[in-house]
């Protein structure tokens, strides 16, 4: 018997591409309604370790990826006219704070300037100034690339560090979803559809290449949306309801 000409051949895998991950994660990770946002932001400001309200006040004003957040660095603000330029992301899949790499996006469509909320350019006003004490303190031994998202020696904090602080803080609160970092991503979505922004502008603000996946996401959370407006209406209506439903009995 001959050898079939396509024996021992692999196919390469499919490579999963961001895309991909955010259609996925919209489906798996919860985002957070405005009211339990402001929970959480709260929290933060009362119960946050250092660069806590920034970092999270960041992922849910500007829908960064918390790659894009990390790898931030000073030059990449623009305080007088209130932008920020994303351009490149933080890879570190061992978590080890010395192996880590700044890589550009995927695609060109991630390369993007977004406006940034005058909160956010006090908050990094104010860490700015914090993060200069710090370096004082910590000379000779402070290697200083200047991330925004450092830690006490200069190093870019891993996405496992921000993950930590952020169950830290959920504990803290009323909230009982599962909420990861990239759940602040979708939470900004969801309150620019909320807003009536237009779809290219989200698009563009989340630094999608593909507007089939921002359409993806759009239905998927404008459905969310219906359906909790549906929910609080019936909330609103259940003792009407009830007197409804008796004189039928």
């Amino acid at each position: 018997m001959k050898d079939l000409p396509t024996e021992n051949i692999k196919l390469p895998k499919k490579k999963t591409t961001v895309s991909d991950l955010e259609k996925g994660d919209v489906i798996n990770n919860k985002f957070l309604e405005k009211e339990e946002l402001e929970e959480f932001l709260i929290t933060a400001r009362e119960e946050g370790l250092e660069s806590d309200l920034l970092a999270f006040t960041m992922l849910a004003y500007t829908g960064l990826r918390i790659g894009e957040m990390i790898a931030l660095k000073w030059a990449d603000i623009d305080f007088e006219n209130q932008t920020l330029r994303v351009y490149k992301t933080y890879y570190n899949p061992t978590n080890n704070k010395l192996k880590y790499q700044l890589l550009t996006p995927k695609t060109e469509g991630s390369i993007r300037t977004i406006s940034i909320d005058p909160i956010l350019i006090q908050l990094l006003l104010l860490h700015n100034s914090e993060q200069n004490l710090l370096k004082n303190e910590n000379n000779p031994f402070y290697k200083d690339s200047r991330f925004i998202f450092a830690n006490n020696e200069g190093y870019p904090k891993t996405i496992k560090h921000v993950a930590i602080r952020m169950n830290r803080l959920l504990k803290k609160t009323n909230i009982q979803k599962h909420v990861t970092p990239h759940s602040f991503r979708h939470t900004h979505t969801s309150l620019l559809i909320e807003a009536n922004v237009h779809i290219k502008e989200i698009q563009e603000r989340l630094g999608h290449s593909d507007i089939s996946t921002t359409m993806d996401i759009y239905a998927h959370m404008t459905k969310n949306i219906k359906k909790e407006a549906s929910n609080k209406f019936s909330n609103l209506m259940k003792d009407l309801s009830k007197q409804i439903h008796s004189n039928y009995k």
